[in-house]
């Protein structure tokens, strides 16, 4: 059994809070759970008492308790969660109205602004009157087409104070990418900023805004937020108003509307690389309850924490971030890259605002190492106590990069779950050992299993992720899709009744979980399964590749392995470093695993998310046709793998 790279002391498990819930547990039910294992085996046997329990300790607000926490216990999907129950997000997110600070905004150009919260009490409030007087009401759809910035967050809160539904691009979207989107679901105002920074560039978003307004004919107000200039010339905006006019100064207090808890939140959306997006309804309080449990338990947030995720408003994560405020913890929002002006400004950020919770992306991670960045040599970071990574999955490398160049006492959680669920399957728990490569545990009562193709169970062997029990943060559904049919066969159609997610993993002999890559990019060489994460680790290792994209081509009545590379500055692929790439796949899995062929790019395909998009890549050297463009980041690289060469034989 290999060693695990942290282990959490003895007095660090007592002061957290799944500690003090597990006892709450033992108490309640005359239990002697122990260890997570047995708390997590408890919450799937017993989910209705779990999300129960989780309810009083997590103090919800409601109009009253359900005294029925699951309705259709045994139906996926159409089961229903404290049916009985009222619920406004809004009003748990602002439950805490002191001067702690509440949110810190840093920018790429050196801006900071920060609110406390009884200052963002008074700013939702000023925004909800707003909202109301535009006739905004329960169930209508406000939209953001916006950088991560305060007065996104504050926007958000003012429309799910309503009862309406809020929905968000990031403003890197190019105006069909947005269309797809917001066109589907037809919002009554839409929320934007004149401009953003980006990578040193000053980019306009208000010329966008134009161009999505004529395609949008139900949008009826569009507030501009000032980002760039303090009032930009919005003359040309159909029903355009600047924020400090839309606002009602003097409101001070909020009608927080209660709604049923499985009220439309949140419209999110798949990420549209094989057609139009999904549009996956998110309920007010599943989200909620789910949030909190993750916060709470799996992240172990309190109020004296800084929270910070590396995020857009285009992604799951900071729908995920900003729950942080039920907790009454410091929420911090980052807009820019990265990478400017210089590869450590996340680190900066992290020693003078004293983050103590650190979330970003596997690739950010891996990229961190491969420009030599040591943190650990540079910064300060005491309160740093935890580091959380997703988006796919974490190399073993990169765990022990995080170990040995940026702190050695912290709890390193890789996570997974998605935009389907808006929150994760597997993830981190603070009471846990890290183990390299390995997500800490399944998330307390999700009956996350491992299928066959015929839904046998796996045990330390690789298959499909599934769950087979009903969760809160389960969709509601999709947007106009009335009889929930594309809905059912995005998930259920796999096993009956069982929700299935996409990935290839399997449950490790510590009970954690390794995602292996998404089901639908395996590869099959000679009939073997293999995940592209699987070599995606491997090639990692090797010092002058950048990164990578792995696909299968159908070749000679069987399917072969392609690598694509992209180098680093300096060099280019070589017979040599192939060998090397080969020789280090080959030595740490099996002959199968090897590239056919290797070929140097100088550019890897990925969503506006940063995910890299295999299907897309395997569709162009298949010579199919890529059915969204639009979703991609940088849709000019698909151009990169036509009709090569080095494939034709």
């Amino acid at each position: 059994m290999t060693a695990p790279l942290w282990q959490p002391s003895q007095s660090r498990i007592q002061a957290s809070n799944i500690d003090q819930f597990t006892k709450q547990v033992n108490q309640r039910f005359g239990l002697s759970l122990e260890v997570y294992a047995d708390l997590h085996q408890w919450s799937i046997d017993h989910i209705e008492d779990f999300w129960s329990e989780l309810w009083d300790y997590a103090e919800v607000i409601a109009d009253k308790k359900s005294e029925v926490v699951l309705e259709n216990p045994n139906k996926m999907p159409g089961a229903r969660w404290f049916p009985n129950s009222k619920v406004n997000f809004a009003e748990n997110l602002l439950r805490f109205r002191d001067d702690q600070t509440a949110l810190v905004f840093r920018g790429e150009k050196g801006q900071r602004s920060a609110l406390t919260y009884a200052e963002l009490y008074v700013q939702v409030a000023q925004v909800a009157a707003g909202l109301k007087r535009a006739g905004v009401q329960k169930g209508d759809r406000v939209a953001g087409f916006v950088p991560n910035c305060i007065e996104t967050l504050v926007a958000m809160l003012a429309t799910t104070s309503l009862g309406a539904v809020w929905s968000s691009c990031s403003p890197d979207f190019g105006i069909n990418g947005v269309l797809d989107r917001f066109g589907q679901i037809k919002p009554k105002v839409l929320f934007t900023t004149d401009g953003y920074f980006y990578s040193k560039k000053t980019l306009n978003s208000l010329e966008r805004v134009e161009g999505i307004l004529e395609q949008l004919p139900d949008i009826e107000q569009v507030v501009v937020i000032p980002f760039v200039e303090e009032r930009a010339d919005i003359s040309m905006i159909r029903g355009g108003v600047h924020l400090a006019d839309f606002i009602d100064a003097n409101a001070t207090e909020i009608d927080f509307v209660r709604v049923e808890f499985d009220h439309p939140l949140y419209i999110m959306y798949s990420s549209g690389t094989t057609g139009v997006p999904k549009c996956i309804v998110h309920s007010v309080g599943g989200t909620l309850l789910q949030h909190l449990k993750e916060h709470l338990l799996h992240t172990d947030v309190k109020r004296d924490d800084v929270l910070f995720y590396y995020t857009t408003c285009g992604w799951m994560m900071w729908n995920w971030l900003v729950t942080g405020l039920a907790t009454g913890c410091t929420v911090l929002l980052y807009d820019g890259s990265p990478f400017h002006p210089r590869p450590n400004i996340l680190w900066n950020i992290a020693e003078e605002e004293g983050i103590s919770i650190f979330g970003t992306s596997a690739k950010y991670i891996a990229a961190l190492e491969k420009v030599g960045v040591k943190p650990r040599e540079t910064h300060n970071l005491e309160r740093l106590k935890a580091i959380l990574s997703t988006g796919s999955p974490l190399a073993h490398e990169s765990f022990e990069y995080v170990y040995r160049d940026i702190k050695t006492d912290l709890c390193l959680s890789s996570i997974s779950g998605g935009t389907d669920i808006v929150s994760c399957f597997a993830l981190g728990s603070p009471t846990l050992p890290v183990y390299a490569g390995e997500l800490q545990c399944r998330g307390l009562a999700m009956a996350v299993d491992i299928f066959d193709d015929n839904g046998n169970s796996l045990r330390q062997d690789k298959g499909e992720l599934v769950c087979t029990k009903p969760f809160p943060s389960m969709p509601i559904g999709f947007w106009n899709d009335p009889n929930g049919e594309k809905y059912h066969d995005a998930y259920f159609a796999s096993f009956d009744n069982v929700w299935a997610h996409g990935d290839y993993a399997e449950i490790t002999e510590h009970g954690g979980l390794i995602i292996h890559g998404r089901s639908d990019a395996v590869l099959n060489p000679g009939g073997v399964r293999i995940g592209t994460a699987e070599i995606y680790r491997q090639v990692e290792k090797v010092d002058q590749v950048m990164e990578s994209i792995c696909i299968g081509q159908d070749w000679d009545d069987d399917v072969r392995v392609v690598l694509f590379v992209r180098m680093k500055e300096g060099f280019d692929l070589n017979a040599d470093i192939e060998k090397e790439i080969r020789d280090t796949i080959r030595a740490n899995t099996t002959p199968r695993h090897v590239p056919a062929k290797i070929i140097q790019v100088s550019d890897i395909p990925r969503t506006i998310s940063g995910k890299i998009v295999e299907l897309a890549v395997r569709n162009v050297v298949l010579n199919r046709p890529v059915k969204n463009t639009d979703a991609l980041a940088n849709p000019e690289a698909l151009k990169l793998y036509e009709n090569l060469e080095a494939l034709q034989s």
